[in-house]
């Protein structure tokens, strides 16, 4: 099935610009135009949406993220945990500021 701009992005709670952002950079394409001139997508393009919403989440950027949709599958694995690990890093570093920051407030 499939569906307009609008309904994609009510959809997915991302904005016409993001998405637009992608078809910029060339991740996504929609798949036609129905009667009305708006652009559709079919849940291929959805979910392709869906896949660089998530890589962005964890921090990836669009660049990144065109090489990686078409990488084979250990390269996407490799990627993957690497910045998980990088991620994890991030997360001790702000864990360990969150107790100083405990510490401070409890010292004031």
């Amino acid at each position: 099935m499939q569906q307009t701009l609008r309904q994609v992005c009510a959809q997915l709670e991302l904005s016409r610009r993001v998405i637009q952002g992608y078809e910029n950079a060339g991740l996504v394409a929609p798949s036609g135009r129905n009667k009305y001139g708006h652009l559709l997508y079919d849940e291929t393009e959805v979910e392709q949406i869906r896949l660089i919403r998530f890589y962005q989440q964890l921090g990836f950027q669009l660049k990144e993220i065109k090489s990686l949709l078409d990488a084979p599958t250990c390269e996407k694995k490799t990627a993957l945990q690497i910045q998980i690990e990088k991620l994890e890093r991030q997360h001790s570093q702000l864990h360990e500021l969150i107790q100083q920051a405990k510490t401070y407030i409890a010292a004031l």
